[in-house]
């Protein structure tokens, strides 16, 4: 009788508007990934039964039985209980108290792991993308808001019962902004991608942005991370500033945690590092030496990840297969 294969693995990445799944072998060689777009508008329901779909249709893309699949890794944004793993908040899906392992363990019969999207994220790039071979690593990925996540010796730093590394809520000026967690002056609220759009709109309202006054307007939905790269290539030069004084400022906060951490490796990841590597890294690194002690700046490597969209499902699931 032929033995029963039982080594396939599944990452699934439930960050951003579009939600994927890749089936790996026991070598973490892909299978098959299907990605779908994720429908926040009709709530985690909806949503929850989307990602069970795409689970599915990934393991029939990969001609890989249900019996056959030992674990399942997911990268999830908002807040989560690692250890129950239950999403207990995730605003932009809609969820709260959402026992997410619970549902998927029961459907797919195998273990399953929940992660922070950038811990997981962090993880890949460890394991298998810009970072291989660190000491300590430190990931940050700005998009919409500024998640972190770190490796050190290792490890995926976390706390006692969630994830730990929220760069993005580091305090960077008193009085500052409103951010989305309910605190003023947070990094995110002064250099995510939102706040970078928010300045934008008005620079485009007071006519110092003419590429983007033909396209877009001011209309933040649409100031993604792409059209800001092509506003700054068709010669905007006040978007250009914008996003330069955001990643400074996203630079002096990383040499903070430099400074704490002595991290051999910051990768930065995400869709706006994708779309502007060049000039993200530059701004960067030159903020982290503002700010990072000069012996500690001397010693870090500042990257961009390499694993693109396939950083978290590659994370989620190499931490899953890790989980006893």
């Amino acid at each position: 009788m032929k033995k029963r294969n039982t080594t396939a693995r599944v990452g699934f990445d439930l960050g951003g508007t579009k939600m994927m799944a890749t089936v790996y072998d026991a070598n973490f060689k892909a299978l098959a990934t299907v990605k779908v777009k994720t429908p926040v508008d009709e709530g985690p329901q909806v949503i929850l039964a989307r990602v069970r779909e795409t689970i599915a249709n990934a393991l029939r893309a990969a001609k890989v039985p249900v019996r056959a699949l030992r674990s399942i890794g997911v990268g999830c944004p908002g807040v989560l209980d690692l250890n129950e793993g239950i999403i207990l908040q995730a605003p932009n899906l809609g969820m709260k108290r959402v026992p997410l392992r619970a549902l998927l363990a029961k459907q797919f019969r195998c273990r399953v792991v929940l992660a922070n999207d950038v811990d997981a994220g962090t993880y890949g790039e460890y394991r298998f993308g810009a970072a291989q071979g660190a000491r300590t690593v430190v990931g940050v990925f700005p998009g919409t808001g500024i998640g972190g996540g770190c490796i050190y010796e290792g490890q995926l730093l976390r706390g006692k019962n969630g994830s730990a590394m929220e760069i993005g809520h580091v305090p960077i000026l008193e009085n500052g902004r409103l951010c989305g967690c309910g605190k003023f002056g947070c990094l995110e609220a002064h250099a995510g991608r939102l706040a970078i759009a928010a300045e934008v709109a008005q620079a485009v309202s007071r006519g110092e942005a003419p590429f983007l006054a033909s396209h877009e307007g001011t209309d933040l939905k649409k100031i993604k991370s792409g059209l800001l790269a092509k506003a700054i290539r068709a010669g905007d030069a006040t978007v250009e500033q914008i996003v330069c004084h955001a990643m400074r400022r996203m630079g002096r906060a990383i040499g903070g945690v430099v400074n704490l951490l002595a991290p051999d490796v910051v990768v930065l990841g995400g869709g706006m590092v994708e779309a502007m590597p060049r000039l993200i890294l530059n701004e960067v690194k030159a903020g982290l030496k503002e700010t990072a002690m000069t012996p500690l700046a001397r010693n870090v490597k500042v990257v961009a990840a390499k694993l693109g969209d396939y950083a978290t499902v590659l994370g989620a699931a190499a931490l899953a297969a890790e989980v006893k």
